[in-house]
């Protein structure tokens, strides 16, 4: 066990300032501080505001990591961070800060891939991946089928969305139907009560001369839009439950039809769901039950592990650590549109005088 890596991970990619610790595939610690409410009054996610919320909650989120860990930051084997994608400025302050301890501590640097860390903190609890691996990704920006033979090094993008990624549907959706922000946990608890068949709503992308592994979801968005807007036009009750339901079955029937004929075509026999619409209780239930039909393993990390969190950071930078890849550079910057097939960001490596300084400033620099 001393032996695997100690890694702290640090992830703003959006609203959420989360710090985890890791060693090896071991959770030790999971910090997460929301913005969330801050958010709510707005409909969504305010990148202003997410970005000053980071810059109040990174130190105290990381001091509460450590503790929670019951390891001094000086025992850290390396520090990663969420590089992109996502909200620049969020990004730049989570870049920031891992730059600055890293530098102070004298510990290498990681910087990672959002995407490919949704995938890599399944190790957390499932084990090591297997290898290659399909992931299904879903969440607010992004909904991707991705292929990794090797998640530090090789991630191949099967397909994507054209448009609205599946979370930032059901927030849209949430909101036309006065339920609040964020969408996806009170569109999941709204359809429970309601009848999945009540209303045919379309599938987008799923012709035969469409794309194979690609989703469309604006147009479900509009679909559902127009029909509650005629219910309302007539004066008539939106039954809520039903078009929750109906709704929700239309984006997770999608998302789980396409995701089992990928592993099929690849001669994959396992399937992993990342992201936070993975937490959905219906696309859980879905996904298992195609998968058991087609004979292929499911791997879906529990809801908590699903939403954005540092602990994805860290088991990404851990897997790095352990399999020896360079450490980025100082001049490690946020790239808000980072490829999925960057799963890192090497950098050159260091001189060994510019080693020997970095470490003797470490002794100065955090007690």
């Amino acid at each position: 066990m001393a032996d695997e890596p100690l890694v702290l991970g640090i992830e703003t990619s959006c609203d959420e300032t989360g710090v985890g610790i890791v060693r090896g595939t071991t959770l030790l610690a999971d910090a997460v501080a929301s913005s969330v409410d801050e958010h709510a009054r707005f409909g969504g996610v305010v990148p202003e505001v997410a970005s000053r919320a980071h810059l109040e909650a990174m130190v105290p989120t990381i001091d509460r990591a450590l503790k929670e860990a019951g390891v001094s930051a000086r025992d850290l084997d390396g520090i990663a961070v969420t590089a992109g994608p996502g909200l620049a400025g969020a990004l730049l302050v989570g870049v920031s800060a891992a730059k600055a301890y890293a530098y102070a501590l004298g510990k290498p640097l990681y910087g990672v891939n959002h995407l490919a860390s949704h995938i890599c903190v399944d190790q957390l609890e499932h084990g090591a991946l297997p290898e290659p691996t399909m992931a299904l990704l879903v969440s607010g920006g992004h909904s991707s089928l991705l292929l990794s033979s090797d998640i530090t090094s090789d991630v191949r993008p099967m397909g994507a969305t054209i448009d609205d990624a599946a979370g930032e549907a059901f927030d849209k959706i949430a909101r036309v139907l006065d339920l609040g922000f964020p969408g996806g946990p009170v569109i999941d608890r709204y359809a429970k009560e309601g009848d999945p068949e009540a209303i045919a709503f379309p599938r987008g992308l799923t012709g035969p001369r469409d794309p194979a592994y690609d989703f469309s979801f604006s147009g479900l968005k509009t679909a559902v839009a127009r029909w509650i807007e005629a219910k309302r036009a007539a004066g008539e009750e939106v039954p809520v439950r039903d078009v929750a339901a109906s709704f929700q079955e239309a984006v997770v029937d999608v998302l789980t039809r396409k995701a089992v004929r990928a592993c099929k075509d690849e001669g994959v026999d396992h399937l992993m769901i990342g992201g936070g619409v993975a937490a959905n209780s219906r696309l859980r239930f879905l996904a298992r039950e195609r998968c058991e039909a087609a004979g292929i393993r499911l791997r879906v990390p529990r809801p908590k592990l699903c939403t954005d969190n540092g602990a994805m950071v860290a088991a990404l930078g851990a897997e790095m650590v352990a399999r020896g890849r360079p450490a980025s550079g100082w001049d490690l910057s946020a790239d808000s549109s980072l490829p999925v097939t960057d799963p890192h960001v090497p950098g050159e490596v260091r001189s060994p005088a510019h080693d020997h300084a970095h470490e003797a400033s470490g002794e100065n620099l955090y007690p």
